[in-house]
């Protein structure tokens, strides 16, 4: 299984972006989707998921309203849209998939079974 993200890059404060992460021998649907971040310093932390391919969405409070993810299936591609980015948001962000999590797990990175290999978000203030 391989997760390939892209669409890091700098950006200003109050800028965009968006996030794609597209996985290789395995279906997405199904299975618990996230993304999480890690800034320079600081422990990889939760960002935002689907459970179990359900259509329900998972955020940290700090990326709540701001952040949106979202799925293709038949692209079996993940994104994370970006919106109103703070100089905090800057990490590198990563996209993971856990096969087997509950609900109470998937802000833990430890529920992630596979991850991408991570793409840089700075925000300039």
């Amino acid at each position: 299984v391989q997760l390939q993200a892209s669409g890091g890059g700098l950006v200003q404060a109050g800028g965009s972006l968006r996030l794609s992460c597209e996985a290789s021998e395995l279906t997405f649907s199904g299975y618990t989707m996230g993304w999480f971040r890690q800034a320079p310093g600081k422990e990889r932390e939760f960002v935002a998921a689907f459970f179990r391919g359900r259509s329900n969405t998972y955020y940290a409070d700090s990326v709540k309203g701001r952040f949106t993810i979202s799925r293709d299936n038949a692209k079996n591609t993940l994104y994370l849209q970006m919106n109103t980015l703070k100089p905090e948001d800057t990490a590198v962000y990563y996209c993971a998939v856990a096969t087997s999590a509950i609900l109470s797990t998937i802000r833990s990175s430890n529920a992630y079974r596979y991850w991408g290999q991570g793409t840089l978000v700075t925000v300039s203030s």
